[in-house]
């Protein structure tokens, strides 16, 4: 037995079998955090208080091979060491509904690190001399100024007039393509036939697609002809031969490229949101799945977050002859044969989740993650260290001590970086209760008996 936090506060149990656990990635990169490596200080004023602060860029170790150099767009919140990221759109974090989004991207571009030359840099500004920190620390404070709308400055004279400069010429700029993304990257069927189509969305020249982890499944072009390495827009098909038994299967498509700067990425856990300012040559790929039965209910579920609606959508395609019902969210859902619903699942923010869907012939299916769709805070400000330098200690969401911390007091001990937590006690209960039962807030579906075959 497995026990969690369900939708409505009250503790439930169920039965848990092996599951497809699936973040909310789309594909891109993912990468871990190796901490603050390039900064200098700044002054965070909030309810009349001055708080010291570091400003400058993080690296990121990709996985596969490749870093990452990235800025900070959530002051508000600290950085886990070590924490899990994966590249996210826009309208999944709080880019999504702020409408300076787009100058954040000019600043990216049109300073360090991806203009090197400072001596440039200086000149265009006016700033006097800077350094490679101290460049950081005003690229940072005018991307603060538009990502979260803080009142912060620069404690070096250069590095604040480099960060009033990019603020006061910043132009809206499109956000940039994704590395690598499969629409949709789950698919069903009947076995006997072609299943799609999946399309490719890369900005790598070609990417390589490998076989499905099932024997004589394939992945084909729209003839039919088997497919290792596909192109930008390229549909992709999974065959799955007749007479196939009842079941599904992965494939991935990986590619070597550049990520776009400017691509937002979000944390698996609590831990600051971030957006791309460089990257070298890097791996990226993405995991798509296909379903099918002979008949019944043929569900394809995908899962993303929603910062408008406050949530995570869970959309199920059923291509079978019969409907397919569960409860979602103290819901009943039905999706008929042949159509596709969505379900947005009210999450709350800052709050790990998990749910699983009882599938067709016992599978199931469990999407978790954290809702991080905000960066402002109602309680307090960053606290400090007072030396400008991050601390080594671990912040509250990765186990440290929180004594003190929702006083803003400058002692707490416990700065992740660039932020700090903005946990209320209410919060703070709702951590010590999850703690207790061994994970974040568990949403439990159940597929309705006899809803579909294979029950």
């Amino acid at each position: 037995m497995t026990s969690g936090l369900a939708v409505g506060g009250s503790i439930a149990g169920t039965a848990v079998a092996v599951a497809d656990e699936t973040p909310h990635h789309q594909g891109g990169a993912s990468a871990t955090l190796n901490g603050l490596t390039t900064y200098d200080g700044a002054v965070f004023k909030e309810n009349g208080k001055e708080k010291s602060l570091p400003a400058g860029l993080f690296e990121m170790a990709v996985d596969g091979g490749g870093t990452l150099k990235t800025y900070c767009i959530d002051i508000h919140n600290p950085t886990q060491q070590k924490a899990k990221y994966l590249e996210t759109p826009w309208e999944q974090t709080s880019l999504g509904h702020n409408e300076q989004a787009g100058k954040i991207l000019w600043v990216l571009k049109n300073s360090y690190p991806q203009v090197d030359n400072l001596a440039a840099l200086a000149e265009k500004a006016q700033s006097g001399p800077l350094t490679e920190k101290t460049a950081a620390a005003g690229t940072q404070v005018a991307i603060w100024r538009f990502s979260d709308g803080a009142n912060v400055e620069a404690k070096d004279p250069a590095a604040e007039k480099l960060a009033d400069w990019l603020e006061e010429n910043a132009k809206k700029l499109e956000e940039p393509k994704a590395s690598l993304t499969l629409e949709p990257n789950a698919v069903s069927g009947k076995a006997g036939g072609k299943l799609g189509p999946i399309t490719v969305r890369t900005n790598a020249g070609t990417a390589t697609v490998t076989a499905p982890d099932v024997a004589g499944v394939k992945v084909t072009d729209k003839d039919g002809k088997p497919v290792t390495e596909a192109k930008d827009g390229q549909e992709l098909y999974v065959d799955v031969p007749a007479g196939t038994a009842d079941g599904s299967a992965k494939f991935n498509v990986q590619a070597s490229t550049s990520v776009s700067v400017g691509r937002a990425f979000a944390s698996l856990s609590k831990s600051q949101t971030q957006i791309l300012a460089g990257s070298s040559e890097s791996t990226v790929s993405a995991t798509g799945s296909a379903t099918w039965a002979k008949k019944g209910a043929i569900p394809a579920l995908t899962a993303e977050k929603n910062c408008a609606k406050g949530g995570v959508d869970v959309t199920a395609k059923n291509e079978g002859d019969e409907a397919f019902t569960f409860e979602l969210a103290n819901q009943k859902v039905e999706i008929g044969a042949g159509e596709s619903k969505t379900v947005t699942i009210p999450v709350a923010e800052d709050q790990p989740y998990e749910f699983t869907i009882d599938l067709p012939g016992g599978e199931k299916k469990t999407f978790k993650g954290v809702l991080d769709c905000k960066t402002s805070s109602d309680t307090t400000a960053p606290p400090t260290t007072g030396d400008d330098k991050p601390s080594s200690e671990p912040t509250p969401q990765s186990g440290g001590t929180t004594d003190g911390a929702t006083g803003g007091d400058d002692t707490t001990g416990d700065l992740a970086e660039t932020g700090a937590s903005n946990a209320t006690p209410m919060i703070a209960g709702i951590a010590v209760a999850l703690l207790l039962l061994g994970g974040g807030a568990v949403f439990l579906v159940r597929k309705k008996k006899g809803a579909a075959a294979g029950q």
